[in-house]
């Protein structure tokens, strides 16, 4: 049997670390991690490169230890209640990563309905925090499951907004929008493009370009030589499975 440290990295662990990398160059500010993955990969980050980024405990209180995924905290450093989160949030001082419902080419995302919004056929979380988030501080996204159906040409409802919706708006809008990078199962995507169209910015090992393609709904921007998701180096590995989510919720998520 393979030792924790030793065992092949799974699609999970390339996943925690694409979004790990979100937070790299970061800063003192607050990571928003949405969803069992990113939150593993906040954590990884704090415990690595970025050793200034902040954690809450998931409810009110800003964290100073990094407990495994779902233990409970040992330092506590300060109180976030809602109010207080909501006025950070407008201050620009938090990176958030949000899921999304749908997303399209420009990072316009939906976690509001399917379908007409005035009869949806189906109706979900709501806009929510959406719109401030993408307009006030940088917001990246987690997508576990990259399909078409996720992957669309056009949302069905705006709520996080994207790099179009932004600039139709003006410089109000685009003063501090940013979208730094979207991570899905199959690979991690930016904006870097001419018009702030997505782009493949890596694969996860095992997974081709053509995988891709079919399970994108738009045209997306594909450089001459897409690289690999890095590999974990071994004390990410031992972070991960042994400090962080010995229980493995990861692969739950991002099944192998």
């Amino acid at each position: 049997m393979s030792s924790p440290t030793t065992g092949k990295t799974t699609r999970a662990e390339y996943c925690v670390v694409a979004c790990a990398e979100v937070w790299r160059h970061a800063g003192e500010v607050l990571a928003g991690p949405m969803g069992t993955v990113p939150a593993i990969g906040a954590r990884l980050a704090k415990l690595t490169f970025a050793p200034d980024l902040l954690l809450t405990d998931g409810e009110a209180l800003l964290i100073g230890d990094v407990p495994a995924l779902g233990a409970r905290a040992q330092v506590v450093e300060g109180w976030l209640p809602y109010r207080q989160h909501l006025a950070l949030v407008a201050t620009g001082r938090r990176h958030v990563m949000m899921g999304a419902s749908q997303i399209d080419r420009h990072g316009n995302q939906n976690i509001s309905c399917i379908g007409d919004w005035s009869r949806p056929a189906r109706q979900l979380l709501g806009v929510r925090g959406a719109p401030v988030n993408t307009l006030n501080n940088p917001t990246s996204y987690w997508v576990p499951k990259h399909s078409t159906r996720v992957f669309v040409e056009q949302v069905d409802m705006v709520c996080g907004v994207g790099y179009d919706r932004a600039a139709e708006a003006g410089p109000s809008a685009t003063r501090f929008h940013h979208v730094p990078e979207v991570v899905s199962n199959l690979g991690v995507f930016d904006f870097a493009t001419p018009d702030h169209s997505m782009r493949l910015r890596s694969l996860h090992p095992g997974v081709t370009i053509e995988q891709v393609l079919a399970a994108t709904g738009f045209a997306l921007s594909v450089p001459d030589e897409v690289p690999y998701t890095r590999e974990p180096t071994r004390e990410e590995l031992r972070l991960v499975r042994e400090v962080i989510d010995p229980k493995g919720a990861r692969d739950r998520e991002v099944p192998a």
